[in-house]
């Protein structure tokens, strides 16, 4: 650690050379620059270098380094861990480099480091063109693209990652590389899941897909007949073309006025359809759920920018989540997955969730390190609310949900869905022999694991 008189030298330096902000303890907006979007994530960096451009980026990975600060590195600040800061270090905050640039004739897209969800949707859908996002507009595109990335489209356009076509990095060295499949490719495979332990993502370019049209069915029902309406979901996707998606997710009735009031507050099992295409189509695919017995509808269609901010949560809630992907889904599997629903937390924020996968998630690039995409189903639990108090009631309920699946797990997992859960999830995430690999290329740009604050690879 540096003596105080160069750290104050050197910090009075970076504040005159950074075209952006620098914030440090007791300046005004530091707090509001520290909150992340987990509210039981309260850490306080030393320093806060919210950056404008990629010079600023290099600016900033300098100062870190010839201080000998721990760095920490902020997109949209969604890591359910609070991967995006630090205590005493350096925090590079992106989220003023959030330009898009669209390229319709090439359908690709290049954004900057610090866009969430909201500003690439926004910026590609008057050309009727969209990759596949996360399901929150407040996600930060860099970290859901590096960890893999799953979200609507992802059975008809591949996993996010999947699209990836170049990384603009700056290295631990504060050097700029550029990766695609011709340049760095060691380097470009490495990024397809290992997040950001490689460098900076100043900017990445996403491969593009025509979607003129989007529909949705979102139906609900009691919870008693959650199971009939799982596994009809079950069934009407295992057949359903590739444009077809969606997902069950339990939730506390919204006060939404499609939900009557007496169900405001209450559990309540969704099942959402959606579709990359016309609302004809998507009706008669949804013709089975909505034969059963149910208590609200919102059938139609709607613009894939709104079907993103559908499930938004509010930033500043307290929240704990976890994921397991399985083999199969069979009916004694739904049985479980439903009973585990009625000791969810409620009412909450909390989501129990069944994803789909297939399609192009399966039929992508396996030589990509995301062992997952062979799992057919996800289950992603995910605890949100209010009380401090709720704490170890929400977060067992999420371990129960974990223990409750493990007989039809595949041992593989999402890192963008879970927090810090040891060494060996990262490794399930990343798969035994790729993760050996990742350690090779970690130890080429990253040796002294400057970049940690992530799901870490350690350098071989």
């Amino acid at each position: 650690m540096a003596s105080l008189s160069k750290a104050g030298a050197a910090l009075a330096a970076l504040r005159e050379d950074l075209t952006g902000e620098v914030l440090a303890p007791g300046d005004p907006g530091y707090d509001e620059a520290r909150a992340v979007y987990n509210g039981m994530i309260d850490r306080r960096p030393a320093v806060i270098a919210q950056c404008v451009d990629e010079d600023d980026v290099v600016r900033a990975v300098s100062f870190g380094r010839d201080l000998d600060l721990k760095i920490a590195v902020r997109g949209g600040g969604h890591s359910v861990a609070g991967m995006a800061l630090n205590d005493g270090g350096l925090v590079v905050d992106l989220r003023r480099m959030h330009e898009v640039t669209v390229h319709p004739a090439a359908e690709a897209v290049r954004v900057g480091g610090g866009a969430t969800m909201s500003h690439l949707d926004r910026a590609t859908q008057p050309y009727g063109l969209a990759t596949t996002g996360g399901r929150a507009s407040t996600t930060g595109v860099g970290g859901f693209v590096l960890g893999g990335g799953t979200g609507w489209l992802d059975r008809c356009c591949g996993l996010a990652v999947d699209n990836l076509l170049g990384v603009e990095l700056v290295t631990a060295d504060a050097d700029r590389i550029h990766a695609s499949a011709d340049e760095n490719p060691e380097l470009f495979w490495a990024l397809h899941g290992g997040g950001g332990n490689f460098g900076i993502a100043t900017a990445i370019t996403l491969k593009l897909y025509e979607l003129p049209e989007f529909s949705i069915a979102l139906v609900l029902y009691l919870p008693e007949h959650g199971p009939e309406a799982v596994r009809t979901y079950r069934d009407l996707i295992s057949v359903a073309p590739v444009e077809a998606a969606g997902g069950v997710i339990y939730l506390t009735g919204p006060p939404e006025e499609f939900v009557p009031p007496h169900l405001v507050g209450t559990l309540l099992c969704g099942v959402l359809l959606t579709y990359a295409g016309g609302e004809e189509d998507m009706r008669k695919l949804a013709e089975p759920l909505l034969a059963l017995p149910h208590e609200a509808e919102i059938v139609g269609a709607m613009p894939y920018a709104d079907v993103q901010c559908m499930i938004d949560d509010p930033p500043g809630l307290r929240n704990y989540w976890s994921a397991e992907y399985i083999s199969d889904a069979p009916d004694d599997f739904v049985g479980v997955f439903c009973e585990r629903a009625r000791s969810m937390p409620v009412p909450s924020n909390t989501q129990h969730v069944l994803f789909p996968q297939g399609g192009a998630i399966a039929d992508g690039p396996h030589e990509y390190p995301v062992p997952y995409r062979d799992a057919p189903w996800a289950v992603h639990p995910f605890a949100a609310w209010q009380d401090p108090a709720d704490d170890e009631r929400c977060t067992q309920w999420v371990r129960d949900v974990r223990a409750d699946v493990l007989p039809w797990s595949t041992g593989a997992v999402y890192l963008n869905f879970i927090g810090d859960e040891g060494a060996e999830r990262v490794v399930a995430g990343l798969g035994a022999e790729n993760a050996r690999r990742m350690a090779a290329v970690k130890r080429e740009y990253d040796p002294d694991n400057v970049f940690r604050f992530n799901h870490n690879i350690r350098p071989a």
